[in-house]
């Protein structure tokens, strides 16, 4: 049974801020989330190894975002987002 049976996915985007390497100015920036919350029921047709993998799963977020554009009009270059995290347990 694949792992993304056990989760309900939902995109949601959160604020974080950042700072721009380049033109070095702190910004408001919206990032991209993968929200994955542990079902309450295990599904239909599991086995006793999945039964042990859903006992042990737990919700959490990944970061869609990778790279985003500074929102300073005379910069706009792309930098890396860096010192959040890529994913987060719930």
């Amino acid at each position: 049974m694949d792992e993304r049976q056990f989760y309900h996915e939902q995109d949601t985007s959160k604020p974080a801020r950042l700072n721009c390497p380049h033109c070095r100015q702190v910004n408001e920036y919206q990032l991209r989330w993968l929200v994955r919350t542990k079902k309450d029921r295990l599904p239909p047709g599991a086995n006793e190894r999945d039964r042990e993998a859903f006992a042990k799963a737990r919700s959490y977020m990944v970061r869609r975002d990778e790279v985003v554009h500074c929102t300073n009009p005379r910069c706009r270059k792309r930098f890396e987002v860096s010192g959040i995290q890529s994913v987060h347990i719930l």
